[in-house]
């Protein structure tokens, strides 16, 4: 049996485009003799739909979509992912369904049973877990066709109570397919090859795993479909962050024959480097998938602004992107010149709009106010949010989208302005601690220098009065990021952390400023989601809630 794994980029709720290219997709397999092609899970719709799907119509157009591709399955056959009525009067009004097409029908369909309900994952909210498991027969053989969490539950502390391969292992099936939706993070790939190899071994089986690859909005999808044999042994490792279709021929013995030199990385990538790689698709995919085409952002020649203006030149092409330099009177002319210097390498547009009168004419607005109060955090902020209000004007007046600049260190603990340097379409770093934006700098600088030396190992500051550093305000990032990967990303107490051997009135400090800041981080855009725990849909919590303050 010859099988064909398809690893696409899909676009939630964009039907024709999703059934266009399973169908494309299909008519390639078959031309190059595959017997079955199979698609990732929720394909038809895209993923996560959220709540798309409580509206009928939404159903019922992936109901149409799943017809038009049946038709085009003679000769060959395909599993997609599919939302579909549950047909029990009992229980959620959906299931996470995997349709087996043959001959132009739906020869079989496998509902899905272990339902995340953590971090970014909603599915409970929407789809009934299954209690029924049956393995499907074609060309000979029988396949144990499971979808994205139901093999993940050979963990040491499984989340759920049950393992649908303990059932269908009973029914002696020949290979197991799973069809998945894993997002990246940056420690994802390790864990989800360790996740599979593990299935593979226990049951003795080969395994064909199919992911989705693209972005949707803030999570981004890395493709990396897997194929491991009957050992638990990894076999091929699909590209990451891009689109790819393979051949594998399931032979009698149930050994695996290829049409291709598989691919096996000797190494894992290192996090930086995937990073880098997962915010170039959430940058393209965002736009493309939007409608737009052209970014803007402010360019300060701080290390934050230049990272991201380097990230979206690559992603949409230097003439797509816009740098704004937008100086006020604490600005540095080392600063001026560094980001000048930076659109110089890149060769993207800019402009350069002066904010020191816009400011003034604030602060003399507000004298009768103001008075003789002394100069403080009002007018900082009113720099910043000058800045914003031109920058949004041209994203009104030429149709560009606003990048985000901050960094995860900053929306941790609040240091930033809202509707002013927090305010954007698209939060590029918001996901990124600040000593990996500098790691994300050497990165971008491996084999030419793009980003100018000086806006690395120059004192990172917001400007925004006379000889300002950010370490007047803060820990410094070297210390703070370790404190806040501990409270935000492993879920540690303050006694846990300074059982660490941090100091424990700078941990105090850092988790304070981090829960008093959540009424901002709820005001701002979509951040890109690299990490196992980013601020955003996958960290929900009370904005007026007491704890750790």
């Amino acid at each position: 049996m010859k099988i064909a794994l398809a690893q696409l980029n899909y676009h939630v709720g964009n039907f024709e485009s999703n059934t266009a290219h399973i169908i494309q997709h299909i008519k390639k397999a078959r031309q190059n003799g595959a017997d079955l092609v199979v698609f990732a899970e929720l394909c038809v719709c895209g993923y996560p739909a959220r709540d798309f799907l409580e509206f009928s119509e939404f159903i019922n157009q992936c109901d149409t979509a799943a017809k038009e591709i049946a038709a085009e399955c003679t000769d060959i056959a395909c599993i997609i992912g599919i939302p579909i009525p549950n047909n029990k009067t009992e229980g959620k009004d959906l299931n996470n369904s995997a349709y087996f097409i043959e001959d132009g029908k739906v020869k079989a369909i496998v509902n899905k049973a272990l339902l995340p309900n953590y971090d970014i994952f909603d599915e409970y909210r929407y789809f009934e877990p299954s209690t029924e498991f049956n393995c499907i027969d074609f060309k000979g053989k029988r396949i144990a066709l499971t979808i994205c969490e139901d093999l993940w539950n050979t963990i040491e502390n499984p989340l759920y109570i049950t393992r649908p391969m303990d059932t269908l292992i009973k029914q002696q099936p020949d290979l197991m397919i799973n069809i998945a939706a894993s997002p990246f993070a940056y420690n994802h790939d390790e864990e989800r090859i360790a996740i599979l190899k593990d299935n593979a071994a226990r049951y003795n089986l080969p395994l064909f795993y199919v992911n989705h690859v693209g972005a949707q909005t803030e999570l981004i999808f890395d493709g990396g479909s897997l194929v491991f044999d009957n050992t638990g042994k990894l076999v091929d490792e699909l590209p990451y962050f891009e689109e790819s279709i393979t051949y594998y021929t399931l032979n009698d013995n149930g050994g695996i024959s290829f049409d291709h030199t598989p691919t096996v990385k000797a190494e894992r990538e290192s996090d930086i480097a995937q990073i880098h790689d997962a915010l170039i698709l959430g940058i393209r995919d965002y736009f493309k998938k939007s409608g737009f085409s052209r970014a803007i952002l402010g360019l300060s020649g701080g290390i934050d602004s230049a990272v991201v203006c380097a990230l979206a030149a690559e992603a949409l092409g230097p003439e797509n992107v816009m740098a704004v330099l937008l100086p006020s009177k604490f600005s540095s002319d080392h600063s001026i010149k560094d980001a000048a210097d930076l659109v110089d390498n890149l060769g993207c547009m800019s402009q350069t709009i002066a904010i020191k009168d816009i400011t003034e004419s604030f602060e003399t607005a507000l004298q009768p106010q103001f008075k003789d109060l002394p100069f403080n955090i009002a007018e900082e902020n009113i720099q910043s949010r000058s800045r914003a209000i031109l920058l949004m004007a041209m994203c009104n007046k030429f149709g560009f989208i606003l990048l985000n600049t901050s960094n995860k260190s900053e929306a941790a603990v609040g240091y930033g302005t809202l509707y002013g340097d927090m305010c954007g379409g698209i939060s590029v770093i918001g996901d990124v601690y600040k000593t990996q934006v500098f790691e994300l700098a050497r990165y971008i600088n491996r084999e030419r220098e793009i980003i100018p030396e000086n806006s690395i190992i120059k004192p990172p500051s917001a400007e925004l009065r006379p000889g300002q550093k950010d370490s007047d305000s803060l820990p410094e990032y070297d210390i703070l990021d370790k404190i806040l990967a501990e409270y935000i990303e492993h879920r540690c107490s303050s006694a846990e952390i300074i059982k660490m051997g941090y100091d424990e009135q700078t941990v105090y400090r850092a988790i304070k400023l981090i829960n008093l800041a959540e009424h901002k981080r709820y005001q701002t855009p979509p951040i890109l989601r690299v990490s196992p725990k980013a601020f955003g849909m996958g960290r929900r919590m009370p904005i007026v809630g007491k704890y750790l303050q």
